[in-house]
């Protein structure tokens, strides 16, 4: 193994435990198994796209690009912790939406953002784009999914009250990521 594929394999494992973090968090939720592979995959695309823009945009943007992404995330995550922790206090049956629609799409967006900074990196450096996204995005979604699948056998231990405990670590990671 080459010691870039290496690299970005290691790079890639970084990337996507922030989406096993947060996956296992929103486990918790009531996820059907269908619904799980598609936010793998969805997360999967974004670990993708993101960097691949960084990359394109690398030579061009500034390091403070890095910082804003770390803060839009933050904020992200702070919106969808808030939304799983007032989901404790509505009907199980839209707790189920919490993880569709625009969301879902803001799940994906805040566990990927960190990836476009990354992207910019690469893209200075001149990276193999194609090896390097296949990494990112392959790590993103097996990770997403394992997070998601063990988030949901913890639920079993944790009761009624795993996604509101989600959304508290999820809440944490967004106050993490707005602290300096």
């Amino acid at each position: 193994m080459s010691g870039e594929l290496l690299t970005l394999l290691m790079m890639a494992f970084a990337l996507g435990m922030d989406a096993f973090s947060a996956s296992l968090a929103l486990g918790m939720a009531p996820i059907r198994l269908k619904r799980i592979l598609f936010i793998g995959i969805l997360i999967g695309v974004f670990h993708v796209c993101l960097p691949l823009a960084g990359m394109a945009a690398g030579q061009m943007l500034s390091n403070t690009f890095g910082e804003v992404a770390r803060m839009v995330g933050g904020i992200l995550l702070l919106i969808l912790g808030g939304q799983m922790v007032l989901s404790i206090f509505r009907k199980e049956e839209e707790a189920v939406r919490g993880v569709a629609g625009f969301s879902l799409f803001l799940f994906a967006l805040s566990v990927s953002l960190d990836s476009f900074s990354v992207g910019l990196t690469l893209g200075i450096y001149g990276a193999r784009a194609a090896v390097a996204l296949t990494c990112f995005g392959a790590a993103a979604a097996i990770l997403t999914w394992s997070g998601l699948l063990l988030g949901k056998k913890a639920k079993k231990f944790v009761g009624s009250y795993g996604e509101m405990i989600g959304g508290i670590v999820l809440l944490t990671f967004g106050v993490k990521l707005l602290l300096p």
